[in-house]
C-alpha cells in the first residue's frame, strides 16, 4: 500500500527525487568517460567467424568503421534455443543497429553455436541485427564467456556458490533450471556459455580489445529493465524470472 496524498505534497517529494536523480545522472556520465579513458590491449590473435556472407575475421565485423560492439549472446553449440534472458535484450538493441553503424560504430552477436541455428532462431524471432558464429575459434574463451566447470572465472572474479542457481533459496527449481530447459539443455551445459559485452576498436589496422561488462554490468542495456524501473511496482520479481520469448506469450 502506498501513501495517497496532495498533488502539493506529491512534487515536493518528486523534487527532492529529481536532486538524486541529476546526481546519478551525473555519476553515469563521469563513469561513461572512464570507460573511454581505459587503456587498450591490442588483439594481435586471429579469430575466425562464420556469418550471413560467409567467413569473417575480427577487423571484418568492423565493416568499414572503426568501433565495434558485440553483445556475447547466450547460445551454446548443443542448446536448441537461445537463451531467453539473452532473447530479451536483444529485442532491446535489434532495431538500434542501424542507427550505430550510421554513427561509425558496427554491431554484432557473437555465440558459439553453429550458423545454421543461429539463422533459424534469428527468423523465428524477426530480428534484423548481425550475427556471427565464433564455433570455430576460441573468441569466447578469451573474452570470458565461455567458462569451464574447472576454471568458474567469470566477470572478473572467481564465482562464488550462489543459492539461486541449484534451488537452495526457497525452495523449489533453480532458474538456471528453468532457463536450460527453455533452451533444451541441462544446467551445466547451459551455465558454460555466459552474456557479455565487448567494445574494440580499429587504428591504423590494428583491432585492440577497450572495454567489457558482465552480469549485472548489462542492466543498462537490457531496456525491458529500464522501463520497469520506472513503473509503479518495478520489476516486481519476487516469484522468480517471469519474461518469456516474444513468440511464447499466451493471449
Amino acid at each position: 500500500m502506498h501513501t495517497v496524498v496532495s498533488r502539493d505534497v506529491w512534487l515536493q517529494a518528486r523534487a527532492a527525487l529529481l536532486d538524486e536523480e541529476k546526481a546519478l545522472t551525473q555519476a553515469s556520465d563521469d563513469l561513461a568517460r572512464k570507460r573511454q579513458q581505459l587503456p587498450w590491449v591490442r588483439v594481435d590473435k586471429s579469430y575466425a567467424f562464420d556469418t550471413d556472407q560467409g567467413p569473417a575475421s575480427l577487423p571484418d565485423l568492423f565493416k568499414g568503421r572503426s568501433q565495434l560492439l558485440v553483445y556475447h549472446f547466450m547460445f551454446g553449440p548443443d542448446y536448441t534455443a537461445g537463451c531467453p534472458s539473452c532473447s530479451a535484450i536483444a529485442d532491446g538493441f535489434d532495431r538500434i543497429t542501424v542507427h550505430l553503424e550510421n554513427h561509425d560504430v558496427a554491431f554484432w552477436a557473437v555465440s558459439r553455436a553453429p550458423l545454421a541455428k543461429l539463422q533459424a532462431y534469428k527468423q523465428r524471432l524477426a530480428w534484423r541485427f548481425a550475427w556471427a558464429s565464433s564455433f570455430a575459434s576460441d573468441f569466447n574463451a578469451d573474452f570470458n564467456i565461455y567458462v569451464t566447470e574447472e576454471q568458474k572465472e567469470y566477470n572478473y572474479r572467481r564465482e562464488p556458490d550462489i543459492p539461486w542457481r541449484d534451488g537452495q533459496e526457497g525452495g523449489g527449481e533453480s532458474a538456471e533450471a528453468m532457463f536450460a530447459a527453455a533452451c533444451g539443455t541441462d544446467v551445466p551445459t547451459y551455465h558454460r556459455d555466459r552474456p557479455g559485452m565487448s567494445a574494440f576498436a580499429l587504428q591504423d589496422g590494428a583491432v585492440y580489445h577497450t572495454y567489457s561488462t558482465y552480469a549485472r554490468g548489462l542492466d543498462g542495456l537490457w531496456s525491458m529493465y529500464q522501463w520497469l524501473d520506472r513503473a509503479p511496482k518495478g520489476r516486481n520479481e519476487a516469484g522468480g524470472p517471469w519474461w518469456r520469448r516474444i513468440d511464447e506469450y499466451g493471449t
